[in-house]
């Protein structure tokens, strides 16, 4: 079993708990994926698993930084084209009138179907969908399965998992002990590292490097 720290708590007498800093930027992340991605004979998708993303956003960044660079990989302003409020009532009488029709259909069906009777200006699903919440015509338990029991955490950096794959020897007559570290949230290994031993001074250096890189959780 692997060791498992939760990041602010700090490692006990390390003293690392209490470094605040954050080094990378997440334009710097984005910057390491497309550099990562434009290497000869790298594979997008298994960029995007790594870096935790989908591959949507993957070739996002990448047309992004294409087109305008560094700057490209900054965030966008996030306040929506469109809300639910500013849609018209012709659109929302549409929406309602193919719902009571088709009672099982959620928002992406009705919005192609929509779409395929040829009128234009279709909301989003997702828009569709919270029109069909506030006129009460989904269920309370409407939405995706939620499992059980969730081991993923929600958010990066809420958890690392920490282990040593063993050991072996070398030519040199040495032995490697590699260092794992993986973000339970993304499943992204941040550290893979060939260590000369398994001492808690190493392994404290290793740590500090990764934090510097990817932070530490925020309380």
């Amino acid at each position: 079993m692997g060791d498992t720290y939760g990041l602010g708590y700090g490692i006990s007498g390390s003293g690392v708990h209490s470094m605040p800093w954050k080094v990378d930027t997440t334009v710097e992340v984005r910057r390491e994926f497309v550099e990562l991605c434009n290497v000869e004979g790298s594979k997008v998708a298994e960029r995007c698993r790594r870096f935790g993303v989908s591959r949507k956003t993957g070739y996002k960044w990448l047309s992004r930084y294409r087109e305008s660079g560094l700057s490209g990989l900054k965030d966008e302003s996030r306040r929506p084209l469109h809300s639910p409020s500013q849609i018209g009532t012709a659109m929302e009488s549409a929406v309602i009138q193919l719902r009571e029709a088709h009672p099982a259909w959620g928002g992406r069906k009705l919005r192609r179907r929509l779409e395929d009777q040829g009128i234009s200006g279709v909301p989003s699903a997702s828009t569709i969908t919270e029109i069909l919440r506030r006129k009460g015509m989904l269920s309370a338990s409407a939405g995706p399965p939620v499992a059980s029991q969730r081991f993923e955490r929600a958010r990066s950096n809420e958890l690392w998992q920490m282990d040593f794959k063993g050991h072996f020897g070398m030519e040199n007559g040495g032995r490697c002990h590699p260092l794992t570290v993986l973000d339970d949230h993304s499943r992204f290994s941040l550290v893979l590292e060939a260590c000369g031993h398994e001492q808690g001074s190493l392994v404290q250096s290793v740590l500090t490097s990764a934090f510097r890189r990817y932070g530490l959780k925020r309380c």
